[in-house]
């Protein structure tokens, strides 16, 4: 069959053919017509398009000057407004620990305060106490009434020591204020955490008593300061440590008393020197029972050997053909032994079995160096208070160092040994160098804080050869140092007690002023504490620190349960 072809044309003048259209019927496209898919696009008008963009100018022009009028015009106003309607984070001060005495006496507690400080702390008004605790720095604002510290902050003492324990953990407040400022809610969303409390290893009493022996001798006997401690030979702990004189820790606290803090700092009288730790000191005869030690274990002299002294040494000057260097002593103390050149200090006995002289052997520098370090002296005995300083004990290395141009003599030597020339130490250093002669040989080291259980904290052995009979004869003749007529502490004489004690004074101020000290322990026969007491620059005649010592003693003798506590 032949198809004919259609006679009507199409208007681009194409003949379609059957084929075509069976073919293009099974490719018809696969389009959405309810998506508006197949559907002719046509462009964009450009009357349209110019429009548009005018619209999103002027709305770019609107926004932007919306916000340059928001924060240019009146960034002051929406500042304040969303500074007054905001949520805002308190500190919710913690409570500061208290500190209590060894029997339980409150020495630092709180009080309420005000928005300034929340708690006021508050102090012992018994004297003695204010270089041992320390005082404190309140929460402060600057001038916009925020606060730049937000805690109470130990400044020193027992107070900066154990800061950390103390000062607990602030909390926090979350309050929220509309734009007049005024609270809508608030509440705690963290509880603040309370410091822990602290137990000291003084005892009240005994410290008020030792400060105020150390603060009267001082102001009857022109001392320019004094400090003292007691410690237990056993443990280390201290039951006492004072200096003298104080300052007002509730005045240092508050910062209030501007002309009475000014007056502390100009004072030269240093109240706040902690003497016992912070202070050296030369420390003259007190030096001596280590060194007589130290003869016994060398083996130069026995205890009962006497020499003759004549109240001087003289040698044979090297540098004067035919002329003498003298060496006196406090007085002219005839024949004597060990145990009466301890009890009546006898610097020319020292000078011989220190230096040697004629046929007696002396220890020489090197050994004194040893023995002074054997029992910690120089050294910081690592108390836990701060400040401690080191010290020196005099030596041929230490000559060298600090005056390299002047060789080591043998009058170097004899100064040495009777606790002179280049000596500096600590109160708290002989305290537990005499505490190691009192536990015969062992080491403590002073705390503070109560020990667990009466554990001794940080002891170490002095030296294994020392034997008892050493330490035997070091007892007798500081025993004689009280008991014997011619001793120098007979005051401490008790009859309820019997003390142990070894007095010293050092020449300072080119001789013109004196340090006086005593160190020693009781009772006697079995030792429970050590003691030492330091008077500072007093007159070359005046009365020495064992008066000072003598009311804790007096104390002791009245209440016999202090010595079991």
């Amino acid at each position: 069959m032949v198809w004919k072809r259609n006679t009507r044309k199409k208007k681009k003048g194409i003949e379609l053919n059957p084929d075509e259209i069976l073919l293009d019927v099974n490719n018809l496209p696969a389009f959405d017509r309810q998506q508006f898919e197949g559907r002719m696009e046509q462009p964009l008008a450009k009357r349209s398009f110019a429009l548009l963009v005018v619209v999103m100018i002027f709305a770019a022009l609107f926004f932007v000057g919306r916000l340059g009028y928001l924060q240019i015009v009146r960034t002051a106003y929406y500042t304040q407004k969303s500074e007054n309607n905001s949520l805002n984070h308190i500190a919710v001060f913690a409570d500061r620990g208290v500190i209590y005495d060894r029997n339980g006496v409150e020495l630092a507690w709180n009080t309420p305060g005000n928005d300034v400080a929340p708690t006021f702390r508050n102090y012992i008004t018994d004297p003695g106490f204010a270089n041992l605790l320390g005082y404190v720095s309140y929460p402060a604002k600057d001038s916009r009434g925020n606060f730049w510290q937000t805690r109470v902050i130990g400044k020193d003492g027992v107070e900066k020591q154990f800061d950390t324990d103390l000062a607990g953990k602030n909390g926090t407040q979350l309050i929220e204020t509309n734009v007049n400022g005024k609270v809508q809610t608030q509440g705690i969303v963290e509880d603040p955490v309370q410091g822990k409390n602290i137990s000291l290893s003084i005892d009240n009493q005994v410290q008020e008593t030792l400060y105020n022996g150390i603060q009267s001798l001082a102001q009857s006997s022109g001392y320019v300061g004094g400090a003292g401690a007691v410690m237990d030979i056993k443990t280390g702990e201290l039951i006492a440590m004072t200096s003298y004189p104080e300052y007002d820790e509730n005045v240092l606290s508050t910062g209030k008393d501007k002309a009475l803090i000014q007056s502390y700092l100009t004072d030269p009288a240093r109240p706040f020197l902690n003497r016992m730790t912070d202070g050296l000191y030369t420390p003259g005869s007190i030096v001596k029972p280590f060194f007589a030690l130290g003869a016994l274990q060398q083996g130069i002299i026995a205890p009962d050997t006497v020499l003759h002294t004549t109240g001087s040494l003289k040698i044979p000057n090297p540098y004067s053909p035919g002329k003498y260097t003298v060496f006196i002593d406090n007085a002219n103390h005839g024949d004597e032994d060990m145990y009466k050149a301890i009890a009546v200090s006898s610097d020319v006995y020292f000078y011989e079995i220190g230096g040697g002289f004629g046929n007696q052997p002396g220890l020489g520098i090197n050994n004194l160096d040893k023995y002074a370090n054997m029992f910690g002296i120089g050294q910081k005995t690592g108390i836990n208070f701060s400040g401690e300083l080191t010290g020196t004990v005099p030596s041929i290395a230490w000559k060298a160092k600090n005056f390299p141009n002047d060789p080591w003599r043998i009058g170097d030597t004899y100064h040495t040994s009777i606790g002179q020339y280049g000596f500096q130490v600590t109160p708290i250093q002989m305290l537990r160098a005499v505490s190691g002669i009192a536990s015969r040989g062992t080491l403590v080291t002073p705390s503070i804080l109560k020990s667990v259980d009466g554990k001794p904290i940080g002891a170490t052995q002095v030296s294994p050869q020392f034997t008892s009979a050493d330490y035997d004869v070091i007892f007798k003749a500081m025993g004689m140092d009280v008991s014997d007529p011619e001793g120098t502490a007979t005051n401490l004489a008790d009859p309820n007690i019997p003390v142990a004690a070894k007095t010293g004074t050092a020449q300072i101020n080119g001789n013109t002023r004196v340090n006086s000290w005593i160190e020693g322990f009781f009772p006697l026969n079995d030792p429970k504490y050590a003691f030492i007491v330091l008077m500072e620059n007093g007159p070359i005649v005046s009365s020495g620190a064992k008066y000072a010592i003598k009311p804790v003693i007096s104390l002791y003798s009245a209440n016999p349960k202090l010595l079991t506590e």
